[in-house]
């Protein structure tokens, strides 16, 4: 059962050995989704990440995009990702949306 919600968390480590390039992990589930997914009946996943393409596969680029392959993960470009690995400290606070949208 897929179940998208909004959710407030923080990057609680990283790992540099990824099997993809780079990967910042987010702190889900909390204590509230642990509950949540008590009474609802269903596994409330986890070991969600923040990470580049598998190694050996950078190449792709966005092509990565026209498809979902990530699992509950959030993919982007190694380049995308050695940007966000510089920039983002354990700690950093992350809200997780159901959705994106661009604001115009």
């Amino acid at each position: 059962m897929s179940v998208r919600r909004r959710g407030d968390y923080r990057i609680d480590w990283r790992n540099p050995q990824s099997v993809a390039h780079l990967s910042l992990h987010i702190s889900y589930p909390d204590a509230a989704d642990q509950a949540r997914a008590a009474r609802g009946g269903y596994d409330p996943g986890g070991n969600i990440m923040i990470h580049g393409l598998p190694n050996g596969w950078g190449a792709i680029g966005t092509l990565h995009l026209l498809m979902n392959w990530t699992d509950g993960c959030i993919a982007v470009t190694n380049s995308e990702m050695r940007e966000i690995w510089a920039r983002t400290p354990d700690g950093t606070p992350i809200t997780i949306k159901p959705q994106w949208t661009p604001e115009v």
